[in-house]
């Protein structure tokens, strides 16, 4: 399937069947739809347990998304023991492959819920986001929700930090980490490993620590569960 084409600034998020959904577009782990699925079920997953969304029903849809923005690691995860994925929205230098999953609303505020170790309770308010393309949350690595655009009536959305790529320490990411956001991306757009693994070696904090060949090793089947 093609990459979607997010042509207008979004408006308010569309109603579909007596749900409001909207599109949460997923650049890090989220992409690979089982990752997604500790978000949304539940359950034991890589690292930590995950209480799972209120409504626990898989994407009525996920297609690719080129964003325009840059992709880099920073920070560490306590999961993965390596740098998280964020999105730079103002670095257009080059686009971030990402996987849209149209969601309802609650799913989405569930999953910012999750990313920040925080129990799934209540919808996000997504008037300002829509209004301003930017909403900032809280202070957390997770909090600053970015809108890219809208694709087939409803609003493209995702959630990154408030600060920007040239701002942040880079940190390399762990092997597994790169291994599922690497499996999500070739789900997603249909690239091979090698394609794959070039275009995550050049993002920030992978950049010098992993080569193209190492990240495509890590993609291939076969390849012995990373440590």
């Amino acid at each position: 399937m093609g990459s979607v084409t997010t042509v207008q600034a979004p408006g308010s998020a569309a109603r579909d069947g007596g749900e409001t959904y909207v599109w949460y577009a997923a650049y890090g782990s989220n992409m690979d739809l089982a990752r997604l699925g500790h978000y949304l079920r539940g359950g034991p997953g890589p690292g930590r347990s995950y209480p799972g969304c209120r409504d626990p029903r898989p994407p009525r849809r996920s297609v690719p998304l080129m964003l325009p923005g840059s992709l880099y690691f920073a920070t560490r995860s306590p999961v993965w023991g390596g740098g998280r994925a964020f999105y730079d929205p103002e670095d257009t230098g080059r686009p971030t492959a990402a996987r849209a999953h149209l969601l309802t609303v609650g799913q989405l505020s569930d999953i910012a819920a999750q990313e920040m170790y925080r129990e799934p309770r209540v919808d996000l308010d997504l008037r300002e986001v829509l209004a301003h393309g930017r909403a900032r949350l809280g202070p957390g690595r997770y909090e600053t929700l970015v809108a890219a655009g809208e694709a087939d009536g409803h609003p493209v959305l995702t959630f990154t930090a408030p600060w920007r790529a040239a701002d942040a320490e880079p940190v390399p990411p762990a092997a597994a980490y790169l291994r599922t956001l690497g499996r999500g991306v070739a789900e997603a757009h249909g690239w091979d490993a090698e394609r794959t693994g070039r275009y995550l070696a050049a993002c920030p904090g992978a950049a010098g620590h992993w080569t193209p060949a190492a990240v495509a090793a890590l993609l291939r089947p076969g390849a012995p569960a990373p440590r």
